[in-house]
Formats: C-alpha cells, sequence, structure tokens
C-alpha cells in the first residue's frame, strides 16, 4: 500500500496539498500516483505568479512510461516552484511528500483545502479504483 499522510488533504486526480504554517498551500503527487508512473525523467513546474484555478493543468510530470498533467487542487497564484525538480525529477518517487512537491500556491482562499478529501477518503477512492 501506498504511503498516505493523514495530515495531508488529497485531490481525486492524486494530488496532495498542505496548508503551510505561512498560510501557502504546498502541492505534490501522491505516492500512489508516482508509483503509478514509474521514474520520473522530467518535470515542468507552473510559472511564478501564474494565476491558477483549481482543477486547472498547471504543470507536467514525465516518467518513462508516460506524461501526466498536474492539477491544482485550490485556486490562486503560484508564487514558488521547486526548482530542484529541473535537475533531479526523481525526488517526486524517492520522496513525494517531502522533497519532491512542485509547486506552492497563495490560495484565495485557504480554507477552501477543506473540500479536498481526507487520506481516508482518498484510500477509499483507490479502493474503489482497484474493485473496476
Amino acid at each position: 500500500m501506498s504511503e498516505l499522510p493523514t495530515e495531508l488533504r488529497y485531490a481525486s486526480s492524486h494530488e496532495w496539498a498542505r496548508l503551510d504554517d505561512d498560510g501557502l498551500i504546498t502541492v505534490g503527487i501522491t505516492d500512489h500516483a508516482q508509483e503509478a508512473l514509474g521514474d520520473l525523467v522530467f518535470v515542468e513546474t507552473p510559472s511564478l505568479d501564474a494565476d491558477v484555478e483549481a482543477g486547472d493543468a498547471c504543470a507536467v510530470v514525465e516518467s518513462v512510461k508516460a506524461a501526466s498533467d498536474i492539477y491544482a487542487p485550490v485556486s490562486g497564484v503560484v508564487v514558488d516552484a521547486n526548482g530542484r525538480l529541473t535537475d533531479e525529477p526523481e525526488l517526486v518517487n524517492t520522496d513525494p511528500y517531502g522533497d519532491g512537491w512542485i509547486m506552492r500556491i497563495k490560495a484565495e482562499d485557504p480554507d477552501l483545502i477543506e473540500e479536498l478529501m481526507s487520506a481516508e477518503d482518498y484510500e477509499h477512492m483507490l479502493a474503489e479504483e482497484e474493485d473496476d
């Protein structure tokens, strides 16, 4: 079973989001998503100051198997992108919830993070996907 930190919130498109003490929301892809993609070879992070709407594609990860869009879990402005991923895309594979984060968003309404799934809800969604 994939690692699933309970303090994070999750989108059905397999991104995780964490409301940090500074009021910004850090975003990455879940352990489940990086396992499904395989070894990442390229990460295109979003542009700084880009306006993003919840559910919009705003970044791309590419593996030896496929390319996949990364979607903003909340609406706001991208204020930081993980520059380390340019030279070390494998950080998403080795530490998806830590050094492998993708972007930080100044959300229009940080409280909307609560509308994302809990770890338990995300786990149930994954189980249902496996049953299909």
